[in-house]
């Protein structure tokens, strides 16, 4: 070994992919638009691990996101909190989430796996809420 680097295949982009993923899949409450972006962002038939359940297949995926949606209401929304970093097929984003303009209702990070540039598994990892004071 003459101590160089061998070369591979050009560089995923992390930041935008976790980014778009947050922003055109979990923030996205039109179906049909975030069925476009699966097919963009994700490869053809991906996992994803959340606490309590594994979602299997893009349209699963989208149901997922559609009822979390629904269900906090119009004004909730995924924001990133830091930049997205990742290496050799992995990227992580931090992320918080809650009523826009208002309160942070939870705060998590987002796992990938990637190949060939999509999402092959997503892992969706929430933080444990605050410890109330013990004073």
């Amino acid at each position: 070994m003459n101590g160089e680097t061998s070369g591979g295949p050009a560089a995923t982009d992390h930041e935008w992919l976790l980014r778009a993923n947050l922003e055109r899949i979990f923030n996205e409450r039109d179906a049909a638009l975030r069925a476009e972006a699966l097919a963009e962002l994700y490869v053809e038939a991906p996992t994803m691990y959340e606490p309590d359940a594994v979602v299997f297949g893009r349209d699963a995926i989208s149901a997922t996101a559609g009822h979390l949606l629904e269900s906090f209401g119009p004004a909730f929304r995924f924001v990133p909190a830091g930049p997205a970093v990742g290496h050799h097929g992995l990227a992580a984003l931090r992320w918080r989430a809650g009523p826009e303009g208002g309160p942070v209702a939870v705060t998590g990070t987002d796992v990938a796996e990637i190949v060939d540039g999509r999402i092959a598994r997503l892992w969706v990892l929430l933080d444990p809420p605050p410890s109330p004071d013990r004073g």
